[in-house]
């Protein structure tokens, strides 16, 4: 019976995320067309752009991130990029699993907050701290 529940609330969780996946969804096809990879971790789908390292000067290695999640895909600048953030990433997925389409809100409100309070926008945010918290790389980590 617990079992049940708990596949029930993950589908659930699915759902609510959904929209948030499509556009990850969109964003992953456009990298793989471009050249990336994809491949399925736990709940997620990670794609990526670079195999290895992304190449010093090209448009990848000049984004400011190094990997960003939408609803349950992970999209990262190379493949080295998403095994050092993997579980760093994985945390956001379990955000978009509760907040779903709020999450696209939730975040930058948070981020908006800890301005206002005087605190970074990235290091202030509360869903940042939990990916930091539950994660051994923290996303700026060389």
């Amino acid at each position: 019976m617990q079992s049940t529940l708990l596949r029930l609330a993950s589908l659930l969780g699915m759902v609510w995320a959904l929209p948030c996946s499509i556009v990850g969804a969109v964003l992953g096809v456009a990298v793989v067309l471009a050249g990336g990879g994809a491949r399925r971790s736990g709940l997620a789908i990670e794609v990526c752009l670079h195999k290895g390292s992304a190449p010093a000067g090209s448009r990848a290695a000049r984004l400011p991130f190094a990997a960003i999640t939408l609803g349950q895909v992970i999209v990262g600048v190379s493949c080295a990029e998403l095994e050092r953030l993997r579980l760093h990433e994985h945390v956001y997925v379990r955000q978009y699993l509760w907040f779903g389409l709020l999450f696209f809100v939730a975040y930058p409100l948070a981020s908006l907050v800890a301005v206002l309070c005087g605190k970074g926008a990235h290091s202030g945010n509360p869903f940042e701290a939990q990916a930091v918290r539950f994660s051994s790389s923290p996303p700026n980590a060389a």
